[in-house]
């Protein structure tokens, strides 16, 4: 049985790499977890889970990590790139919340917009109460070959 994590954090990075994934490999470690091996999971936020800076949280080097992430990469210069997260916290806290993602080729605040309005609609199709959206986001001028990623990462107290 795999324990429920109780705290999450968000966190973003924008890089230029050589190639593709060196761009994304750079991203994760300006976002705070580019020692780990990501878990991507699905996008529902644990009953009462505390969101705590990421400077604060200590993941194992190596170690899986589990989060909702979004994340785009782009080789045509000066194009655009963007990704966001939005968390949506329920009014009764022993319901779980909803973690959406979203990347574009797109200005920030257009892929921002999107992935809060994802969250409304999550809600009301749950026919759960929002209490709030929190959100982080990222965008990147592409100069060569550039990668953006955006994640809330759940881990444990």
């Amino acid at each position: 049985m795999v324990k429920t994590p109780n705290i999450y954090t968000l966190v973003k990075g924008a890089a230029e790499g050589r190639t593709r994934l060196n761009a994304f490999d750079k991203a994760l470690l300006e976002a705070g977890v580019g020692d780990t091996n990501l878990m991507r999971m699905s996008s529902i936020l644990p009953p009462a889970a505390e969101q705590v800076p990421v400077h604060k949280v200590q993941f194992p080097k190596g170690g899986l990590v589990p989060l909702a992430y979004a994340s785009i990469d782009d080789t045509t210069p000066g194009r655009m790139i963007s990704a966001a997260i939005a968390v949506g916290i329920p009014e009764d806290d022993t319901q779980p919340g909803v973690i959406m993602e979203f990347e574009d080729y797109a200005p920030l605040k257009t892929v921002e917009d999107i992935v809060r309005q994802m969250v409304v609609d999550a809600f009301e199709y749950r026919k759960r109460k929002l209490k709030e959206i929190k959100s982080i986001g990222v965008e990147h001028k592409v100069e060569r070959c550039g990668a953006v990623f955006a994640g809330a990462v759940l881990w444990y107290k």
